[in-house]
């Protein structure tokens, strides 16, 4: 009869998962901000299922409904828009389209950013002269006036907004990651790992990359609510995603018009708005102290005192 031990790694999994739900439990602002996030997220997976049809359904008797107006049904607890369609069902609905363009945007400009930037901090040929360049083209226009030009001459549908939100962030991944390497290719233990003959590509990938990635998650979870606005910010300006498709940039642009009789089609989506980047700056901030071990210990302490 032999003992067996259980496996070292999928203990410390669980004992790291713990530790970061305690230390999120100990800033009650990122654990109110950690749960909006994940209703959002999940009225942009679950919502459009069940409410894509009654959100573009018209109703001219119910037009301009006022909010808390239960007579109609759940659906229309917030109102109801110019066509007489429910408020609360289209602001469900317009979250994919509003979570699909910030998440795709920011990932991409993440995994271009950060590769242009592993490329140009570890070479010391041309391309690290080359690729810094491209971010000082990029940032040399204005993210906004940039994306409005190129939307102007392509089709404005989600793809093509995707991409351009994705290139005006690249030079913010590019920078940062190669500032970084810059500074972590000196350190010990990659010269060790240098002197013990490691591969480079297992020393980008194995020591370098981990030491950097905490930096670009806490950047990408700050910038998702920048590309948010932009995108949003494009959409009021009309250059955006087109109807019949929605987000809720495109309902307050919609609302615009009658914001003096009724101030609510513009009223909630806009506050949606101002949740989803409330919460994702309180949640960069938290993981901007969760992730750095310098300052873990503050979390730490109050998660063991709520523990």
């Amino acid at each position: 009869m032999t003992d067996e031990s259980p496996p070292i790694a999928p203990i410390a999994e669980k004992s790291r998962l713990a530790s970061f739900w305690s230390m999120l439990r100990a800033d009650k602002f990122a654990l109110t901000a950690a749960i909006f996030l994940v209703i959002v997220i999940a009225c942009a997976f679950i919502g459009p299922i069940f409410l894509e049809y009654d959100a573009g359904r018209q109703n001219l008797r119910g037009r301009n409904a006022p909010p808390f107006d239960m007579e109609r049904g759940w659906q229309f607890f917030l109102g109801g828009d110019q066509l007489g369609r429910p408020l609360l069902a289209r602001i469900i609905v317009a979250a994919r389209n509003t979570m699909m363009v910030a998440a795709g945007s920011v990932a991409a400009a993440m995994i271009i950013g950060a590769t242009l930037g592993l490329i140009a901090g570890n070479s010391r040929g041309r391309a690290a002269q080359i690729i810094p360049r491209i971010a000082d083209v990029i940032m040399s226009f204005p993210s906004l006036l940039l994306a409005v030009i190129v939307l102007y001459m392509l089709e404005p549908s989600v793809g093509n907004i995707i991409i351009v939100l994705a290139i005006t962030r690249i030079p913010i991944y590019l920078r940062t990651t190669r500032a970084e390497i810059l500074e972590v290719r000196e350190r010990m233990f990659v010269q060790a790992a240098k002197v013990m003959g490691a591969s480079q590509s297992r020393i980008v990938f194995r020591h370098m990359l981990p030491v950097i990635l905490p930096t670009l998650l806490t950047i990408a979870t700050l910038d998702f609510a920048f590309v948010m606005l932009a995108e949003s910010s494009l959409s009021f300006l009309g250059i955006g995603i087109q109807p019949p498709e929605i987000t809720w940039g495109l309902m307050v642009s919609q609302g615009r018009p009658y914001l003096t009789n009724a101030w609510w089609l513009s009223f909630w989506p806009g506050l949606a708005i101002i949740l989803t980047t409330l919460s994702l700056n309180l949640l960069s901030n938290w993981m901007r102290t969760a992730l750095d071990p310098q300052q873990r210990w503050r979390l730490e302490i109050g998660g063991k005192k709520n523990g």
